[in-house]
């Protein structure tokens, strides 16, 4: 069994600020967690506004608190985001994250996160090793 106090966690080398200064990323639960997918509470700050693409990743996303909207940069639709929202990248969507206010997501990626992982210049997370996409 896995217990974890998001509080402790933020206090730890879990918490992961963006270089760009637009979120930052508690990693509940990593690769080496062997659950076959990571679980984050990410804060996205007010008046971010970046590009993203998971080339490489599935995730999905439930907005905890805050809002903001969500461009898909394939179809141009934006979809608005509050409390209770939920968005699934399940075809690794090139997207536009917007906060109107701070918003408090949980995240899900597949494969898992090791931890260490920085966006590269697509808005993409690296693989690490043999990473996959696996059915949970």
């Amino acid at each position: 069994m896995i217990v974890r106090n998001l509080a402790e966690a933020e206090n730890t080398s879990r918490k992961i600020e963006s270089p760009d200064g637009n979120w930052n990323s508690v990693r509940m639960l990593l690769k080496s967690d062997q659950m076959g997918f990571s679980f984050h509470v990410t804060t996205i700050y007010k008046g971010a506004d970046f590009r993203m693409h998971y080339q490489n990743h599935l995730e999905s996303v439930y907005c905890m608190a805050g809002s903001g909207e969500i461009e898909n940069l394939d179809d141009g639709k934006v979809y608005p985001i509050e409390t209770g929202t939920l968005y699934v990248l399940d075809k690794h969507d090139r997207h536009i994250l917007r906060a109107h206010e701070e918003m408090k997501m949980a995240c899900v990626f597949n494969p898992p996160l090791t931890g260490n992982e920085v966006h590269n210049s697509e808005g993409a997370y690296e693989l690490s090793g043999a990473d996959e996409i696996t059915e949970v």
